[in-house]
C-alpha cells in the first residue's frame, strides 16, 4: 500500500535510524494506548515528534491508513508528517514538532480563560475549523477523521492549530460525504451519534461537526463546568447544562462571561450546539460553521433542544431517509 504511494510517500526511515532522531528514546513528550512519544531532531536539525506505536501485529492497517492520509496533506492547520518507520513490528510517525503542546492542558487547566484568552480561542477555533474544511472538501481524497478532540489539536509556538492523530482517518472520494463502515471509532464524549448506532443516520463529514461542536463547547465551559454537571446530576452533560442557561438567558454569567468577549463566547456556544445535533442533517457542514463564524451571534438562531433518550427511533429513521436523498442539512436555516 506504501509503495503504491509512490514519491508522494514521506521519507521512510530505518528503525535504527528512528533511535537516532530521537536520542535513543531520551525525551518523551506523552503516552497512550498507541504507543509513546518522543521528541526528536533530524539531520537538518528540525526538532519533530516522533510516535513510536507499540511493538504491532498483523499487517498494520491504522498505521497504513495514518501514513496515507496525513501524507496526503498540506495546510497550515494540519500538521505535517516528515517521515515514517515500518520495520517488523516497529512502527513509527515522524511529525513536525508543536512546542505548545496540545489543546486540553489550556481550556481543562484551572482558569484557561486566562492562559490563552478568549480572543486566542476564538481563532483557535477558527483554525481547527479551517483545517477540517480541508480535509472534508479541499484535499484530493475527502478524509473523515473520526477522533475531533482537544487531545488531537497541537499548538505551534504561535499557538496556532493544527490537527494530528489521523489513525481512526478513514477515506472517501472526493465525490463522496458519506461512507459505509463497521464498528464504532473515536472517543466516548466526541463520537457521534450515528458513528455509534446508525439508527440516527449516515456516517459522513457531518460526524466530524459533531466532534468539533462537542470541543468548541468543551472550549467555551472547561473542566470546571464539566465537573459541576457530574455533580449536580450522573444524566445531564454539558450542551444540556450550556443549552438551559442559554434558553433562561444566563448562559454568559453561568460560564462566568462579562464585558467585550460575551460576543466571541455566545458565538462560540451557539455554533458549537448546532453542531452537536443529534441528526446529521440538522447539523451545518464545517463550511457552513465558517460561515457563521463571520456572522454576529444576534443573527443566529438558537438550535432546538437535543436529548438522546426522548428521540423515537422512527424519527431518527426517517431523518436518515430525508438525508440520503437530499441535501437537506443546506436547506435548514442556521441563520435569520
Amino acid at each position: 500500500m506504501i509503495v503504491s504511494y509512490g514519491s508522494l510517500a514521506p521519507k521512510r526511515y530505518m528503525y535504527s535510524e528512528v533511535m537516532k532522531i530521537t536520542s535513543y528514546h531520551n525525551d518523551q513528550l506523552g503516552k497512550g494506548g498507541y504507543g509513546v512519544v518522543f521528541k526528536g531532531r533530524l539531520h537538518d536539525d528540525r526538532l519533530v515528534a516522533v510516535k513510536c506505536l507499540h511493538d504491532c501485529k498483523g499487517n498494520g492497517d491504522e498505521f497504513v491508513n495514518e501514513v496515507m492520509s496525513i501524507g496526503r496533506t498540506s495546510h497550515v492547520n494540519v500538521v505535517s508528517l516528515f517521515g515514517f518507520c515500518l520495520e517488523g513490528s516497529k512502527r513509527a510517525l515522524i511529525y513536525e514538532y508543536m512546542p505548545n503542546g496540545s489543546l486540553d492542558r489550556y481550556i481543562y487547566s484551572e482558569n484557561p480563560k486566562e492562559i490563552l484568552g478568549w480572543e486566542r480561542l476564538y481563532t483557535i477555533a477558527i483554525g481547527i475549523a479551517r483545517g477540517l474544511e480541508y480535509l472534508h472538501h479541499s484535499c484530493n481524497t475527502r478524509i473523515i477523521h473520526f477522533d475531533i478532540k482537544p487531545q488531537n489539536i497541537l499548538l505551534d509556538k504561535d499557538f496556532s492549530p493544527k490537527i494530528a492523530d489521523f489513525g481512526l482517518a478513514k477515506l472517501c472520494h472526493t465525490m463522496e460525504s458519506k461512507l459505509s463502515m463497521t464498528g464504532a471509532r473515536g472517543t466516548i464524549g466526541f463520537i457521534a451519534p450515528e458513528v455509534h448506532s446508525r439508527t440516527f443516520g449516515v456516517v459522513s463529514t457531518k460526524s466530524d461537526v459533531y466532534s468539533y461542536g462537542m470541543m468548541l463547547l468543551e472550549m467555551v465551559g472547561g473542566r470546571r463546568n464539566v465537573k459541576s454537571i457530574v455533580a449536580k446530576s450522573s444524566e445531564e452533560y454539558f450542551p444540556d447544562w450550556i443549552y438551559d442557561h442559554f434558553a433562561q438567558d444566563d448562559g454568559l454569567q453561568a460560564c462566568e462571561v462579562i464585558g467585550e468577549i460575551e460576543e466571541i463566547a455566545k458565538k462560540m456556544t451557539l455554533i458549537g450546539l448546532w453542531c452537536v445535533q443529534i441528526l446529521p442533517a440538522y447539523r451545518p457542514t464545517i463550511t457552513k460553521v465558517l460561515e457563521m463564524f463571520e456572522r454576529s451571534s444576534d443573527d443566529m438562531d438558537m438550535p432546538p433542544k437535543q436529548n438522546f433518550s426522548g428521540l423515537p427511533e422512527s424519527s431518527a429513521h426517517n431523518m436518515d431517509v430525508q438525508s440520503s436523498s437530499s441535501t437537506r442539512s443546506e436547506e435548514i436555516s442556521l441563520v435569520n
